[in-house]
């Protein structure tokens, strides 16, 4: 990691910045010549830091402030080591880091701790995820008093509709798209293809395939942090923001998942088009575990803007061959890819939580050779199918008291997470859905 700025002598000053619940990024600034410190020693910062709420406040209630003295804990380089930040103007280096307690143990807070004891899970049994995320998210231009789509630097026009898989509205932000994709290149962020998607100024761009879930996990999270500050940079915003219009699409993040044995064949694969009985166990777990897991995959206020039926979001807890209205499809293609789809989360969640909720509840699938349902057919929307928690308030509740919730996450972050969201029900209550959307545009 050292040799990496005296490879780079141009950079001043590196960020230390670590995840916290609604995936923000906590951390520090610091001269470059310090930065052999924060390599070798870690950093420190209190463990209540990687549970604030959404203004970055602290939890009025957290055992994690008063209660326990607001402790520090030691945080340490992920294997990720330093990139650049090639939003910013200056020269500067992010390093990610992760939280440990003062004697080593990890520190059960932290969504990427949470991540890895589930991806612990499956190396026990021989097995790989291999995941690859879609991701959402709006170009907008927040400059007035109501959001709109920003002019083309090639036209100066704005888009007045979306346009599915437009490549003129590719184009009309080509110079944003070349910088993003360069940057990414960088970053060593594997961004795939970009496409036009159905909302006001709405792109959706692929990460390929990862057989290491927490980099894919990083990836996605570092990847939401670039389009961000990339947008800025080009005089617009860039939000993931799961319903920022009313009358148009919000935007969803999709996750595929295989998983591989030690020998690298594919568990779900049996050469056709149904899968094994190990893919009806992962697609089981993954259903049972969906309603405890709302919260996880719609984690604010405007998250259940856009889980109503008919807006290509899901609403009941369903699976099937080839259909994108059901909560996890299976796609069709070579049995050698055979996969699952996980279609429920928004663009807004915490990627390493949620990837650790899919694949844990998968994973709890596979240990307990649970039996899914028969496959839906058709229009999910009009089926008679169990839903998934429609409001806020249920989410919460379903999350604090779900069994298979509690397989997946470790006791104390649930209770983090369930302090943090009610806090900010209270307070997001204050608000009308305008300053709620002003609020998640630059957050989320």
């Amino acid at each position: 990691m050292k040799n990496w700025l005296r490879k780079n002598p141009q950079v001043r000053t590196i960020r230390v910045a670590a995840s916290d619940l609604n995936g923000q990024a906590r951390g520090k600034r610091i001269p470059s010549r310090f930065a052999d410190k924060a390599v070798e020693d870690g950093t420190r910062f209190p463990m209540s830091v990687l549970n604030l709420d959404i203004w970055g406040e602290d939890i009025d209630d957290s055992p994690l402030v008063f209660e326990s003295g607001d402790r520090d804990g030691v945080l340490k380089p992920t294997e990720r080591g330093f990139m650049p930040m090639p939003w910013l103007d200056a020269p500067t280096a992010l390093l990610p880091i992760w939280m440990f307690h003062e004697d080593g143990r990890p520190y059960e807070g932290d969504p990427r701790h949470a991540l890895r004891a589930v991806l612990e899970r499956y190396k026990a049994r021989g097995l790989t995820p291999v995941c690859a995320f879609e991701l959402e998210f709006f170009l907008i231009d927040d400059s007035g008093r109501n959001l709109q789509v920003p002019p083309s630097p090639r036209s100066g026009k704005r888009r007045v509709a979306g346009e599915i898989l437009s490549l003129r509205a590719l184009d009309q932000f080509d110079t944003f798209f070349t910088d993003l994709y360069d940057a990414c290149e960088e970053m060593d962020i594997p961004a795939d293809t970009a496409i036009s998607e159905a909302g006001l100024g709405q792109f959706e761009i692929n990460l390929m395939h990862c057989d290491d879930a927490l980099r894919a996990a990083d990836d996605a999270w570092l990847f939401k942090m670039l389009v961000k500050g990339m947008a800025r940079k080009h005089g617009f915003a860039a939000s993931f923001m799961a319903k920022p219009y009313e009358d148009y699409s919000g935007s969803g993040l999709h996750m595929h998942f295989s998983v591989i044995d030690a020998e690298g064949n594919n568990v779900f694969d049996n050469g056709g088009a149904e899968g094994t009985d190990m893919l009806r166990h992962a697609v089981a777990g993954c259903l049972k575990a969906m309603p405890g897991s709302a919260l996880i995959f719609a984690p604010h206020a405007n998250s259940f803007d856009r889980m109503v039926p008919g807006s290509h979001a899901p609403t009941g807890v369903s699976w099937a061959y080839e259909n994108r209205t059901s909560a996890i499809r299976i796609p069709s293609g070579s049995p050698a890819a055979r996969r699952i789809e996980h279609r429920v989360a928004g663009g807004d969640v915490n990627p390493y939580l949620m990837l650790a909720a899919v694949l844990g509840a998968a994973i709890n699938g596979i240990e307990d050779a649970q039996e899914p349902p028969e496959p839906i057919t058709g229009n999910a929307y009009a089926a008679d199918l169990p839903q998934i928690p429609g409001d806020w308030t249920s989410a919460i509740d379903a999350f604090e008291a779900s069994p298979e919730i509690a397989r997946i996450f470790p006791r104390d972050l649930i209770r983090n997470l369930v302090l943090t969201k009610r806090q900010e029900v209270h307070y997001m209550q204050e608000l009308s859905p305008s300053e709620q959307v002003i609020i998640y545009l630059d957050t989320v």
